[in-house]
């Protein structure tokens, strides 16, 4: 090392040149041409510079379950869940050892502190809960009854595969016979209505409490019978019956005297 610095030296000006430890005449030594081949590896290597990646042990715990996993069959008895999907329960109440102190995040006093179920869910202490004293809906939105069916439906194209004869009665009764439908539960309190889709082709006698538009034309078409069930009156209190029982009265009157004037209104 210290020849390569003497031969470059004596390329350079002395007053250029930084002191140094060397006691002698610089120009009695040669100049020897000389290389830095290490230099430039050693720049070489500082560019082709790795990068170390560290990785968990549980991924590479996946990944060399995946590559193994590939050539494996499965089988019973080497099913299992995927590494790292499972994780142990935290251990509480088990001393300071367990890492969570001395009451493991529970405080020291109180009813949830105990050992035991604690308070039930909703529970505000003996106060009105939140779910009793909000406004409840009714309706579907306060989940009554009012989303439920009304009727049992039955279809024309299901009447006409059933098999009826011309000038038969189609009413519950026969349907039920006839096995179209079998309400159970609350379905068997329903009354039928006649729904559309098909059509028929056989003169019949309906019995229904209600008749889709669609399926009214259709009936009309084939010339059939529609009887019309009334349905359940709804209870009022004797003196909103009373109250609807004059109003009716009082309409009646009314249109029979706007009737009894039109005929007298043409020839006047």
């Amino acid at each position: 090392m210290a020849s390569s610095l003497l031969s470059l030296s004596s390329h350079i000006p002395s007053t250029i040149l930084s002191p140094s430890h060397f006691k002698g005449n610089v120009r009695t030594l040669k100049a020897n041409s000389f290389t830095f081949p290490s230099i430039k590896l050693a720049h070489q290597k500082c560019d082709q510079r790795q990068h170390l990646v560290v990785l968990n042990s549980s991924v590479s715990d996946v990944r060399e379950s995946s590559r193994s996993v590939e050539n494996v069959r499965f089988r019973l008895d080497n099913l299992g869940p995927q590494p790292g999907s499972r994780k142990k329960a935290k251990r509480k109440g088990r001393g300071h050892a367990a890492g969570q102190g001395g009451s493991c995040g529970f405080g020291m006093r109180g009813q949830k502190s105990r050992s035991g179920p604690g308070v039930r869910r909703g529970f505000e202490g003996g106060q009105m809960p939140l779910y009793r004293r909000l406004p409840k809906l009714r309706g579907i939105a306060g989940g009554m009854h009012a989303g439920l069916p009304k009727y049992v439906p039955v279809n024309l194209k299901d009447i006409a595969d059933a098999g009826f004869e011309e000038g038969e009665e189609v009413s519950l009764e026969s349907l039920k016979k006839k096995g179209l439908i079998n309400p159970s539960g609350r379905e068997r309190k329903l009354p039928l209505k006649i729904l559309g889709d098909g059509e028929l082709n056989v003169k019949l006698n309906f019995k229904a409490r209600a008749v889709s538009a669609s399926a009214k034309e259709k009936l009309e078409a084939a010339g059939c019978s529609l009887t019309l069930l009334p349905g359940r009156k709804k209870w009022v209190k004797p003196s909103v019956a009373k109250n609807m029982a004059r109003a009716d009265e009082y309409f009646a009157k009314k249109r029979a005297a706007a009737a009894s004037e039109t005929p007298d209104s043409p020839s006047a």
